[in-house]
């Protein structure tokens, strides 16, 4: 996003991130190969802004080969030999395991220093406490190279490592020059794989390695339709193996609050529900709140009220927003219950569900339908079973997720008068 931006501060980002990748070509056709290779192994990988997969937030440098690959394109490619690269972006076309992470990643490094800076100045202004931490492989675009420096920034609560904020203009999920957009577009696939072969993405990068006209083309049809290129919307969907593996953390969780699992368990359905409902419930929001001197968070939807199912919630209990309450608990009791009661007002309507990992027992259920017949208050809930469903269904397309919610509700229904 940032080399299509009318702003003159990040259109000069773009032209000094390309400067630094292409440092790069001018140390390996003078000899100083070695020292390439390392700054592109240091440059691949940015724990600090944490884009990516990573569960962690740490991820993996790519290796020697890998990145001897991508310093090979500026010999073995005439064009990135005499001119070098106009948008970095374009090694995703001719080196395998080379994705959106891995050019993120370079280009975050290669702008650091001034991400250090923007950080700092938007903390401050928000009142965001800060430390003296020191920052790792920071690029100084004066001496060409990485090095260590110590700067005034926010922290992670759990590993106090050092974070780095991006502005949010910047941010789209897949880069405007990717290899899927090629594929699917431009890439000549009958002429690489004839009738009967098989067309592998190895096949295409040696391809596109002796065929680099065709780059050219598809690169310069990106640059003309720039301003088609926009910010992703407000909410994109995690991947499949990401939802997997957050619901195998929520499974191993304990119930109770041992170690921190409560916090753990509600940080886990915090990030995995919003991404399993979208897009019928969005604009999701965590909401920490205190009852009788304990921490409690709500995971609250707008309710967009485009599934029949929603709409029949906003008609029957008011609700315009639909409160979710996660409770890392082995058993839902009365207190719970009348926790959620009062948090259902007008404000939010009288519709409610709990997250939690077993069925209500009896006693709960029945307390259920008494403020349904009361109070006209709908409370129903999905367990670890129904999690665990709704991330199959969200894996095969076989139906939505939000299905679950509407099973929930017609088992509640039909136990009330």
């Amino acid at each position: 996003m940032i080399w299509k931006s009318p702003s003159l501060l990040d259109k000069g980002l773009h032209q000094m991130i390309i400067a630094a990748f292409n440092n790069l070509g001018t140390l390996v056709r003078g000899g100083k190969k070695d020292e390439a290779v390392e700054q592109l192994i240091i440059a691949s990988e940015c724990d600090e802004v944490g884009l990516g997969n990573s569960a962690a937030r740490q991820g993996k440098r790519i290796g020697k080969k890998s990145a001897e690959k991508i310093l090979s394109l500026f010999k073995h490619i005439p064009y990135y030999r005499d001119n070098g690269f106009r948008h970095f972006e374009e090694i995703q076309l001719f080196v395998d395991d080379i994705g959106k992470d891995r050019v993120s990643d370079i280009a975050c490094n290669f702008m650091k220093s001034f991400l250090i800076d923007y950080t700092h100045q938007e903390c401050s202004g928000l009142g965001i406490g800060m430390k003296d931490v020191t920052i790792n492989s920071v690029y100084n675009h004066t001496k060409r190279c990485f090095e260590n420096i110590t700067a005034d920034l926010p922290i992670h609560p759990e590993t106090e490592k050092p974070l780095l904020l991006l502005p949010k203009r910047w941010l789209r999920h897949t880069p405007w020059i990717n290899y899927d957009s090629y594929f699917r577009n431009h890439c000549p696939q009958d002429d690489i794989a004839h009738e009967g072969e098989k067309l592998t993405k190895v096949k295409i990068l040696t391809y596109n390695r002796d065929n680099y006209g065709l780059i050219d083309s598809f690169v310069k049809e990106k640059e003309r339709t720039v301003y088609d290129c926009e910010c992703d919307p407000l909410f994109t969907q995690i991947p499949i193996i990401s939802a997997r593996r957050k619901f195998e953390q929520i499974k191993k969780l304990p119930s109770g609050k041992d170690n921190g699992a409560d916090i753990k368990y509600e940080r886990a359905i915090g990030e995995l529900l919003p991404s399993l409902l979208y897009p019928y419930l969005d604009f999701a929001q965590e909401q920490a709140r205190t009852d009788d001197g304990v921490s409690i968070r709500d995971l609250i939807f707008y309710n967009s009220r485009n599934h029949d199912f929603l709409k029949e919630i906003m008609d029957d209990y008011g609700s315009r927003q639909i409160t979710f309450e996660m409770k890392n608990v082995a058993q839902i009791n009365r207190e719970h219950i009348d926790q959620l009661n009062r948090y259902l007002q007008d404000s939010l309507g009288r519709f409610g569900v709990f997250i939690t990992r077993n069925p209500l027992k009896k006693a709960e259920i029945t307390r259920t339908v008494n403020l349904w017949s009361g109070q006209r208050k709908a409370i129903v809930v999905l367990t670890d079973a129904d999690i665990e469903q709704m991330v199959e269904v969200f894996d095969s397309k076989q139906r939505h997720p939000i299905d679950f919610i509407v099973r929930s509700y017609v088992q509640f229904r039909r136990k009330c008068p």
